[in-house]
């Protein structure tokens, strides 16, 4: 025998009044101004949130420094270079083949 459960709904529903909070919400909930983003239509509030993610994410872009990472400068590559062919790396086509030592004459 199975067992009957009977669904009551929410006394107000989600956004059907305004003088009562929606399901699950109650006074406490947080700050006034989250209380009113809660309570925006979507149509607004997403592209304010698009609009602050892209600003937040250009900060970094504009605070940058234009010097290239250590591991682009000649040394470093060249000390690479060295390091793969020593151990041998991608012996097919790549720095440790034969095509790629004769051009570098280092046969």
């Amino acid at each position: 025998m199975g067992v009957r459960v009977w669904y009551e709904p929410p006394p107000h529903g989600p956004r059907t009044s305004l003088e009562h909070p929606a399901y699950g919400m109650t006074k406490s909930f947080g700050p006034r101004w989250l209380n009113k983003l809660a309570k925006l239509p979507e149509h607004r509030v997403i592209p304010i949130a698009v609009i602050g993610f892209s600003i937040l994410g250009a900060i970094p872009i504009f605070f940058r420094d234009n010097k290239l990472p250590h591991t682009l400068s000649p040394e470093y590559q060249a000390a690479q270079l060295a390091y793969m062919r020593y151990h041998n790396m991608n012996p097919i086509f790549g720095p440790s083949s034969k095509e790629a030592r004769m051009k570098d004459g280092s046969i």
